[in-house]
C-alpha cells in the first residue's frame, strides 16, 4: 500500500514471524495440530453433555459453555494465525482487523466472567449441598451463562469502538500475529488516554472482580471442605472443584505473566520483546482451550464413562 505521511491506514500488516522464516513452516504444524486437538477435544465435550442425560446439571452446561467458549475464542485467531505463517507479510483490511479484534476481546472477557460463575456455582455445590438443587435452578444457571456472554459482547463493543474512532496514520505494521488490541493501540497517531482509562476499568470490572469471586468462593470452599470428618469425604468434595481450580490457575496464571513482566527499553529488546510476547500470547490462546476439554475428562468419572458410553453405545442407567 502506497503511504504518505498524512494518508490514512486502510490495512495493516501483521508481521509475526516473516524475520525467521524456518521457524514458520514448525509453529505452522504445532500449531495447526493444537487447533484440531481444541476442535476435536472441546467438540466431544460438548457432544458428550448433550448426549448422556446425566450430565444435564448446572456444572456440566458452564462445561459447555466454556467448551463451547474456547472454540470460538481461538477459531477467531487461529486461522489468521495459520495464514500469516504461510506468507511473508500478511495483509489484513482496516474492517477485518476490527473485527478479528472484536471477537478475540469478546471472547476472551467471556472467559473470565464464566469462570468465576463457575466458582460461584462450586461454592454452592459444596457449602449447601442440600439447597443446591433450589438455589442453582434452571432460572438461576442459564442467565448466569447469558450475562457472561452478554458482558463479553459489550465489552468488546466498547473497547473496539473507541480503538476504531483513532486515526492511524503513517504506521500500520503490527509486530503480533493477529490483531491483538494492545498492539493495534500502539499505532495510533493520537491520545489513546480515553483508551487506557476504558481498558483498565474494563480490567478491573471482568478480569479483578471475578478473581475475587473466584477466590473468596475457593476460601470458603476450602474452610467446608477441612470441615468433613472423613477423609474420603474431602477427597470427594475436593474432586468436584479440582478441575476448575486448575483451569483458573492456567487461565489467569499466564494471563499475569504476560501483562506483569517487565519491558525492554531498548529499540533492538523491544522488538524481541514484542515478537515474545506475540509468541506468549499465541501459546496462551491455544494452549488454554486444548487442555480444558483433558483436566475436565481425565480428573472426572462422569465424563469417561459418558464418553465410553457414547463410542461404546452401552446404557448406563444402572451408573449411580
Amino acid at each position: 500500500m502506497q503511504r504518505t505521511n498524512d494518508s490514512i491506514v486502510t490495512e495493516f500488516v501483521l508481521v509475526g514471524l516473516s524475520a525467521h522464516p524456518k521457524l514458520q513452516t514448525v509453529f505452522f504444524v504445532l500449531i495447526f495440530w493444537m487447533y484440531l486437538m481444541i476442535l476435536l477435544g472441546n467438540g466431544v465435550l460438548i457432544s458428550v453433555i448433550i448426549y448422556d442425560s446425566h450430565l444435564h446439571t448446572p456444572m456440566y452446561f458452564f462445561l459447555c459453555n466454556l467448551s463451547f467458549l474456547d472454540i470460538c475464542y481461538t477459531s477467531s485467531s487461529v486461522p489468521l494465525v495459520l495464514d500469516s505463517f504461510l506468507t511473508v507479510k500478511k495483509r489484513v483490511s482496516f474492517s477485518g482487523c476490527m473485527v478479528q479484534m472484536f471477537l478475540s476481546f469478546a471472547m476472551g472477557v467471556t472467559e473470565c466472567v464464566l469462570l468465576g460463575m463457575m466458582a460461584l456455582d462450586r461454592y454452592v455445590a459444596i457449602c449447601y449441598p442440600l439447597r443446591y438443587p433450589v438455589i442453582m435452578s434452571r432460572g438461576a444457571y442459564v442467565p448466569m451463562a447469558a450475562a457472561s456472554w452478554v458482558s463479553g459482547l459489550v465489552d468488546s463493543v466498547v473497547q473496539t469502538s473507541l480503538a476504531m474512532q483513532l486515526p492511524f496514520c503513517a504506521n500500520n505494521v503490527i509486530n503480533h500475529f493477529v490483531c491483538e488490541i494492545l498492539a493495534v493501540l500502539k499505532l495510533a497517531c493520537a491520545d489513546i488516554s480515553i483508551n487506557v482509562i476504558s481498558m483498565a476499568g474494563s480490567n478491573l470490572i471482568v478480569l479483578v472482580i471475578p478473581l475475587l469471586v473466584i477466590s473468596i468462593s475457593y476460601v470458603f470452599i476450602v474452610a467446608t471442605i477441612l470441615r468433613i470428618p472423613s477423609t474420603e469425604g474431602k477427597r470427594k468434595a475436593f474432586s468436584t472443584c479440582s478441575a476448575h481450580l486448575t483451569v483458573v490457575i492456567i487461565f489467569y496464571g499466564t494471563a499475569f505473566f504476560m501483562y506483569a513482566k517487565p519491558k525492554s527499553k531498548s529499540s533492538a529488546g523491544t522488538d524481541n520483546q514484542d515478537i515474545t510476547d506475540a509468541l506468549i500470547s499465541l501459546f496462551y490462546g491455544v494452549m488454554t482451550p486444548m487442555l480444558n476439554p483433558l483436566i475436565y475428562s481425565l480428573r472426572n468419572k462422569d465424563v469417561k464413562a459418558a464418553v465410553k458410553n457414547m463410542l461404546g453405545g452401552r446404557n448406563l442407567s444402572g451408573r449411580i
